[in-house]
């Protein structure tokens, strides 16, 4: 299936994404996580765009998006949730279901939280919405950095922009490594090694302290809704761990959770594995 490469304007921000599928089939947004870009769905968009309308885009500061520096834009979840709605509503798309991995989950559940009704089902690849599973190895530095902001706590959270720990993110938990492309990473460091962009990943690592707080929010709005859940969840991820896939149940009975072989980037490892649970959740929810 052809995948189309596109650029929108946003609010004066050129953003990035890729585009496929039937325009007026039901739509799955694709949201992204750190230190990634849409590029993370490259092989799954083409193995679902003959039923559903795929919309990935980049978020600012991430991929081909724009990366204003930071003391330019002011970056927060907050924002890249309105660059992402004022995107989808350029597009036309009213009602969507969203796929989250990592910091997509938190701009997914602000779409949701400000227009309820708008997301009718949710796909979670390790996008977390409990404090459960989140990984105490890799969240202490995270914690340390909220909690009290020096230079040393900042060099914790910088660990996080090095090829090394970029390449710890693909790989842990991936039973044969052979299998992730050295792309991936490679791509993703050379991205945030652009001049400025450490400051814009640290002002998102300093707002990320606003997303436990909203969890409560998005657990009532799963209790209300019921909406339709799937979690595909890579079991040995070094940064949400799969308690963070179980914890969906307690307020959505119905979700599905799988707990596969894999980590953070399970798509990299275990693609064949999802496509067949995502095209059946999909089939049924939408």
């Amino acid at each position: 299936m052809t995948t189309h490469h596109r650029y929108a304007l946003v609010e004066g921000r050129r953003l990035f994404y890729r585009e496929a599928g039937p325009p007026d089939a039901p739509t799955l947004v694709l949201l992204h996580g750190f230190p990634s870009s849409s590029f993370m769905f490259r092989d799954l968009i083409p193995r679902l765009a003959d039923r559903w309308h795929l919309v990935a885009p980049d978020l600012l500061g991430f991929g081909l998006s724009d990366a204003p520096p930071a003391d330019e834009f002011a970056y927060s979840f907050d924002a890249l949730a309105d660059l992402t709605a004022g995107l989808l509503d350029q597009l036309g798309v009213r009602r969507y279901a969203v796929y989250v991995q990592d910091y997509g989950a938190p701009v997914g559940w602000r779409l949701a939280l400000r227009d309820p009704t708008a997301v009718t089902a949710v796909i979670s690849q390790n996008g977390n919405a409990y404090e459960k599973g989140l990984q105490p190895e890799f969240f202490s530095a995270v914690r340390a950095f909220w909690e009290r902001e020096t230079p040393e706590t900042e060099a914790g959270v910088r660990q996080a922009l090095t090829l090394d720990l970029t390449r710890f993110q693909y790989l842990t938990g991936v039973a044969d490594e052979t299998l992730v492309d050295p792309v991936t990473w490679t791509l993703d460091h050379a991205l945030l090694s652009r001049p400025g962009n450490d400051l814009v990943q640290i002002a998102l690592f300093r707002d990320y302290a606003t997303n436990p707080p909203l969890y409560p929010e998005v657990q009532r709005w799963f209790r209300d809704s019921q909406v339709p859940l799937l979690a595909v969840w890579g079991e040995g991820d070094p940064v949400f761990g799969p308690d963070g896939a179980r914890a969906f149940t307690a307020d959505l009975p119905a979700a599905q959770v799988h707990l596969l072989d894999g980590g953070h980037f399970l798509l990299e490892s275990a693609l064949d594995e999802v496509v067949p649970l995502v095209r059946a959740f999909l089939t049924a929810s939408l």
